[in-house]
């Protein structure tokens, strides 16, 4: 082989090389792009996962709230109940 021969075939190598590095690259990019989305997708749902079970635990709250509401005005009419029974025993 002549010297410009071996000349152009060292520089085809090192152009092979870099093309071959450089679609290594560009698959490692698309590859981290990908995972990239997928976590995005993840954050997004915990996000809306996150939403819902506030929602559910406010509501939960006001639930517990207007129970201990009628239980109070349910424990004040039994006093009254047992108050008025007394009386009418008493007599």
């Amino acid at each position: 082989m002549t010297p410009t021969g071996k000349i152009m075939e060292a520089a085809l190598n090192e152009l092979r090389q870099a093309i071959s590095g450089l679609e290594n690259a560009v698959e490692m990019r698309i590859e981290h792009q990908r995972e990239q989305g997928e976590i995005e997708g993840e954050v997004r749902r915990v996000h809306a996962d996150r939403s819902k079970l506030a929602q559910e635990l406010d509501q939960a709250e006001f639930r517990a709230n207007r129970l201990e509401e009628v239980n109070r005005e349910v424990s004040r009419r039994l006093v009254t109940a047992m108050e008025t029974i007394r009386a009418v025993l008493d007599r």
